[in-house]
């Protein structure tokens, strides 16, 4: 396998090559080409003899180059080690393989000579001696390069003959516009043995040209086409890139027509040079003559163009004898080595035949008189022993009826493999041309020579399109493949006859003997298999694509299984095991996927359990609406199978984790909720697609995770916890001095004297709450006046935003009020906060403390206990200091509010209120106020209890999003937004809900959500056009009432201040023309 690749390797190279070459001497990167001698166009001149070195030297000079000095550096050079001066150290590529050749040479490698030119391409891979010494018909300039060593000599030009291009490829035609990895598609090459001579897929296509030009000479339609110049000597190439200044190419009205053109189109297709396209035709016609009644498709191909085409007809030695070795070789794998019909009685020998080809190659080494006449003799011998053995029957046709000199399975399918790729566009690969009907019908004339039967073609038809879409990916391919597996015969379909020779067509790779289907399918479907395996990383972007993949694999498989003679009354069931293997192993390989994301993932506030449970709901999602209706046509239960799987692999990642759960911690309120959600959505998904006596079977099957059981236990332990803690807090607290004073007193009491010390207590703790918030400006004081309402004008913005810093944006009433209020310091304001806390905190003891005083008093304890029945059980009914409660709590709400907005509103008022998003929203963002309001809010931390961080926490918060509102509804004159700035305001609002989120360490997640609620909201508005908020204004102010409701969901008031914020005319002629608000202007 490696080595046949190395040989496509060269192959590639060959042809990128002569490529380049010809665009550097057909282009303007030469001033001026003098041709060598007997050469008058480029077309004359064997380009793989020319020193790509050379010519790129003189590209860079920018002188003249002289065609006959390229060729003889490039002979110069040939028997010297390719080398690479890339590296620090010259490396220099051996031909042999190290491991059979002994030990390496003691001396160095032979001097570059100073005059040659750096190598310009990479090394060639490392061919094995002995593929280089089988055959040289690789038509590859490395390895004519690396094998001609032990022939070079100085080659001065009065030896270069006449050259013409031997190999001409019509350059640009031959050269497919998409260079693709031939190993992309190596895995669908059919299972076939590799060729004893060495012939590669070059020898192939030319040998399978020349089988086409007999076939079609039988109907008698080959002509011998006079050879014409070029008129532009100007390469294709130039012309498509659109540097020629002639004409556009020929159209398709001036191609020939009929047969003519089709094989002349076919020439084009299969990359073979005019001058070798008139010698076959020609020879073959020569072969023909004087064979009366014979058909051409009945000659033995390569032994009679041995015999009709001389070396005169070639001009270079060395292109005549690897074409005559290509025969030669020919004649051995379809005669000798893969042959259908064998020598059996005839008595003669493999080893015969072989002394003869190789007789036929020596020849061509002695004199000219002695191996011409050897030459002669070894074809008359071959003659005699090929015809007879070609032109035994077989598959019970008649003797002479058909040539069964390429009849070899492998052979003749490889060659009708050649002929099939002509199919596809020269100038796109993934297109098929546009007279493929009718070469696909000249193509039939080869089937009697091939041996080719219709299931033979279809199938080796399909093989080759699915490879082609595989280098593509142009979906039509596999398309068109479908269409061809198909049209396979099923086995009930095929005549006895065919079945047999079928049956019959065995090859032997790696020690496995494989037949025909197992051959050409096995690796189709092992490809669709592999692809299925993993559908969601393979067909994540087309799902179309994915429904023929799977065509392809069932169509596959139902017909290997046909021909291993498996029960067919298990296909359906089987088809259906299939599908389930595709989903097992497509949802682990997805479910391991997504594992790695969730890992990478940096979310501090969410556990990986909570994240890995949304991601596979996301998958699940994706699996049930983009792959289960396809899967679903072959096995209804696919959801299921796909659904009872993610939740079996997530259970084995969660069951650790609620193993180890023991409390009510923040990681299993993260957890629990995301796991009870997925496993709830995979039982929706079962449910969907199981009747209703299945879904119970279904769900017993499944190992349900009991989310709610343990949940509902560690809640519990919660609540018993904290009982556990107000207790605590309780016994804590402290016996106060006045009720030890009353107490003290030795004086007879009643319990209205307890009743006067219960008020008198509650009474001291509402003076004081009263007193710390009476000295406290009102809240609505620290709040700036909203600005007028008024059309924006982007003028007034600007002049507003370039003077603020000349003028003080706060009006003259309101800096006089500023003075006036009373706002204390925000540690002042917490100390407050703690000392109410405190108070608050020792009430209930202080109750609990008189009343067990109150009932030790003695004497007369009868009465009292007594009086305390009748008298007093009100108190504890009612609560002896809800007075005092109410009104601290109040106070404390009170302060805490005050002190959220008096941080946004007073103290960040300049950065937050004034400055943010002005003049637009992408000048000033929101995270240039978070550092400041970070330092607020470390200050307000490091002074206020614990208990009480929350609520004055949220109130900042409050405040927060209460400026934030304030900015975008009630920005005054000097700010605009447009609906494309909701998305950087809904980054911002982010931005902010994180801050108090503090990766879990701020508020609770829930509670930022519910703040926000309607600061998104409001940015959701700014999203629409201003089209839709009039319409919706409209609907809501009453101006189109019959319309109801707002379809925004928003008020009169808020849609109106979006409008104002707009800077596009709509929005200003709605508003001057229903509502008249006026344009702002620089002054407001």
């Amino acid at each position: 396998m490696e080595e046949e690749n190395a040989l496509e390797l060269l192959q590639r190279y060959r042809r990128d090559r002569r490529v380049l070459l010809d665009y550097m001497l057909s282009g303007s990167l030469i001033k001026k080409v003098v041709m060598p001698p007997g050469a008058v166009t480029l077309d004359d001149v064997d380009l793989d003899q020319v020193s790509v070195d050379y010519v790129l030297n003189c590209v860079k000079k920018g002188g003249m180059l002289e065609l006959s000095e390229a060729i003889r550096d490039y002979h110069d050079n040939t028997g010297l080690p390719h080398m690479n001066n890339t590296g620090p150290v010259d490396e220099f590529f051996l031909v042999t393989k190290p491991e059979t050749s002994g030990s390496p040479p003691k001396r160095a490698p032979p001097p570059v000579p100073i005059s040659a030119p750096n190598p310009v391409f990479a090394p060639s891979p490392v061919v094995s001696l002995a593929s280089v010494a089988k055959s040289e018909s690789f038509n590859s300039t490395e390895v004519r390069e690396l094998t001609e060593s032990t022939e070079v000599r100085e080659l001065t030009v009065d030896d270069i003959e006449d050259f013409e291009d031997e190999d001409d490829l019509e350059v640009v035609d031959s050269v497919r516009l998409s260079r693709h990895n031939p190993n992309d598609a190596a895995d669908l090459v059919p299972k076939l043995p590799s060729f004893s001579t060495g012939i590669t897929d070059d020898d192939l296509r030319e040998t399978a040209y020349e089988v086409l030009l007999a076939c079609a000479g039988a109907s008698g339609g080959l002509i011998v086409p006079s050879k014409e110049k070029k008129k532009d000597k100007r390469s294709k190439l130039m012309r498509k890139l659109g540097r020629s200044k002639t004409d556009n190419a020929v159209t398709h009205s001036q191609r020939a027509t009929g047969l003519v053109g089709l094989l002349e189109n076919m020439r084009a297709q299969m990359e073979i040079s005019e001058a070798m396209d008139i010698r076959t035709r020609q020879g073959l016609l020569n072969a023909l003559a004087g064979k009366v009644g014979k058909r051409m498709d009945t000659l033995l191909v390569p032994l009679e163009l041995l015999c009709c085409i001389s070396r005169t007809e070639f001009s270079d030695k060395k292109a005549y004898i690897r074409w005559q070795k290509r025969q030669l070789f020919m004649l051995e794998e379809g005669l000798i080595n893969h042959a259908v019909v064998g020598f059996g009685e005839s008595g003669r020998k493999p080893s015969d035949l072989r002394i003869l080809l190789a007789k036929i190659e020596e020849s061509e080494f002695r004199q000219s008189s002695a191996g011409e006449v050897q030459r002669t003799e070894c074809l008359r011998s071959l003659r005699e022993i090929a015809i007879p053995l070609a032109e035994r029957p077989a598959r019970g046709d008649l003797t002479g009826e058909v040539c069964h000199w390429a009849d070899g399975y492998h052979l003749n399918v490889r060659l009708y493999e050649k002929l099939l790729l002509s199919v596809f566009d020269i100038l796109d690969e993934g297109k098929l041309t546009e007279e493929v009907e009718e070469i696909l019908e000249l193509l039939k004339s080869t089937w009697r020579v091939l041996g080719i039967t219709e299931t033979i073609h279809y199938t080796s038809y399909a093989s080759v399109l699915i490879r082609q879409y595989v280098i593509t990916q142009e979906q039509g391919l596999l398309k068109h493949a479908i269409v061809q597996l198909k049209k396979i015969p099923l086995k009930e379909q095929r005549g006895p006859q065919e079945r047999l020779h079928l049956k019959s067509l065995l090859s032997r790779v790696e020690g496995e003997e494989l037949p025909f289907f197992q051959s050409f399918l096995s690796p189709v479907q092992k490809w669709a298999d592999k692809q299925l395996g993993d559908y969601h990383l393979n067909f994540a972007e087309d799902s179309l694509v994915m429904e023929d993949v799977v065509l392809v694999a069932m169509i596959t498989r139902r017909l290997l299984l046909e021909e291993s003679e498996m029960a067919m009354q298990r296909t359906s069931v089987m088809d259906q095991d299939q599908i389930e293997s595709f989903i097992a192993s497509s949802i682990k390989n997805a479910f391991t996927r997504t594992l790695l994301v969730v890992d990478k993932l940096d979310e501090m506030d969410e556990h990986p359990l909570a994240l890995l449970a949304e991601e596979i709901k996301k998958l699940l999602k994706k699996e049930s609406t983009i792959f289960t209706p396809i899967l679903s046509q072959r096995n209804p239960q696919a959801i299921v199978v796909s659904a009872s799987l993610v939740h079996k692999l997530y259970g084995n990642k969660l069951k650790p984790f609620l193993d180890g759960t023991e409390h009510l911690t923040e990681d299993v309120v993260s957890v629990f909720p995301a796991a009870d959600s997925l496993e709830q959505y995979i039982m929706a998904l079962i449910s969907s697609a199981c009747g209703e006596g299945d879904i119970e079977v279904k769900f017993r099957k499944l190992n349900l995770y009991q989310i709610e059981s343990i949940s509902g236990t560690l809640v519990m332990r919660w609540v018993n916890s904290q009982l556990g803690r107000i207790l605590g807090w309780v016994e804590r607290a402290i016996q106060q001095e006045t009720v030890d004073q009353f107490f003290s007193l030795k004086v007879p009491m009643s319990s209205k004297e307890l009743n006067g010390l219960f008020r008198g207590v509650d009474n001291a703790f509402q003076v004081y709450a009263n007193h710390v918030i009476d000295k406290l400006a009102a809240k609505e004081d620290l709040i700036p006046p909203v600005p007028i309402l008024t059309r924006y004008r982007k003028e007034a913005g600007l002049k507003a935003f370039v003077k603020k810093e000349l003028f003080d944006s706060r009006m003259p009433e309101e800096i006089i009020k500023s003075k006036e209020m009373n706002v204390p310091a925000t540690a002042t304001l917490c100390v407050q906060l703690n000392t109410l806390y405190y108070a608050i905190s020792q009430l209930n003891k202080l109750e609990d403390s008189i009343w067990e005083r109150w009932n030790r008093r003695k004497p007369r304890e009868q009465f009292i206990e007594k009086s305390i029945d009748e008298n007093s059980a009100s108190f504890k009914q009612k609560g002896t200091f809800d007075g005092s409660r109410k009104d601290i709590n109040a106070a404390i709400d009170r302060i805490c509010e005050f002190t959220g907005t008096k941080i946004i509103f007073y103290d960040l008022k300049e950065p937050f209120i004034e400055n943010l998003y002005k003049p637009a929203v992408p000048q000033s963002r929101l995270e240039a106020i978070i550092e400041p309001l970070d330092i607020e809010l470390n200050e307000l931390c490091s002074i206020i209890v614990e208990p009480l961080r929350d609520r004055i926490v949220t109130s900042l918060l409050q405040a927060s999003l209460d400026g934030f509102l304030r900015v975008i509804l009630d920005g005054g004159p000097s700010r605009y937004f447009c609906p494309g700035d909701a998305k950087v305001l809904e980054d911002d609002i982010e931005v902010l809900k994180e801050f108090f989120i503090s990766g879990g360490d701020g508020l609770p997640r829930g509670v930022v959500e519910n703040h926000v609620a309607r600061a998104r909201h409001v940015i959701k508005l700014h999203s629409y056009e201003s089209r839709e908020l009039i319409e919706d204004l409209k609907s809501v102010s009453g101006v189109e009432r019959q319309r109801g409701g707002s379809r925004l969901g928003a008020d009169t008031p808020t849609l109106l201040r979006i409008l104002c914020h707009r800077g596009d005319s709509e929005a200003s002629q709605f508003l001057k023309k229903q509502f008249k608000i006026p344009k702002s202007s620089a002054k407001d």
